[in-house]
């Protein structure tokens, strides 16, 4: 697989607007990006702009703090689903992993994987910045316990991003089965070969483009 074709191409912030959006698209379009990564108020506008091509909608749920009821979560995945989101990147419960109740992570992943089934791609996003190593590798055992496609490192939003130390332990926790996302300060090809050299088999990136032409990017996630 080339290395746009392991992008998603995000836009995940506050203010972006319908002509960015589009723009994003149009850009996935021409470079063969895996996907474009929007908030859930532009997966129904990103999927009529994506219409007839191969890349697919991305969107983010529980973003980004991961703090919202496990119901809700399930309800914003269906929702997005319906809007035409094939890949569903959720946050995890992050307070119940450090207050290990394991349970509640379960269940957290669990309710999106089941609200998903059959229709689309699961990534969890762990926010590695947050975590111990230790918490780290349960995560992503509760995540591959719960049925999800993808572990994911970050959301871009708290601080650190993707290292290729995180991506390894990930990659070493999950087995060769399930999918390694590294997000968040992906800025350069370099980075992104780092990232692959250490498992990961996709990337989140505001820097799509600039990757793909092999030039430095300056995008947060």
């Amino acid at each position: 697989m080339s290395i746009a074709g392991m992008i998603d191409h995000t836009l995940l912030r506050s203010d972006a607007t319908k002509e960015e959006i589009r723009k994003l698209a149009e850009e996935a379009k021409e470079y063969g990006f895996a996907s474009v990564c929007v908030n859930p108020v532009w997966v129904a506008y990103a999927a009529e702009q994506l219409s007839g091509s191969e890349v697919k909608v991305c969107t983010v749920i529980g973003f980004p703090l991961g703090a919202a009821t496990s119901k809700a979560k399930a309800y914003e995945t269906a929702d997005a689903i319906n809007n035409g989101a094939a890949e569903i990147d959720m946050v995890i419960n992050i307070g119940a992993l450090k207050s290990r109740d394991e349970a509640a992570v379960l269940h957290d992943i669990k309710a999106v994987v089941d609200a998903a089934a059959g229709k689309a791609l699961v990534k969890v996003i762990i926010e590695t910045a947050l975590l111990t190593d230790d918490e780290k590798v349960r995560a992503c055992e509760l995540a591959v316990l719960a049925g999800a496609h993808f572990v994911k490192t970050s959301t871009g939003f708290q601080g650190g991003g993707a290292t290729a130390e995180d991506v390894a332990l990930m990659r070493r926790t999950v087995g060769p089965n399930v999918g390694v996302k590294a997000s968040g300060g992906v800025r350069s090809l370099d980075d992104v070969n780092k990232m692959v050299e250490a498992g990961a088999t996709r990337i989140g990136a505001s820097s799509g483009v600039q990757i793909a032409k092999g030039e430095q990017g300056t995008g947060s996630y």
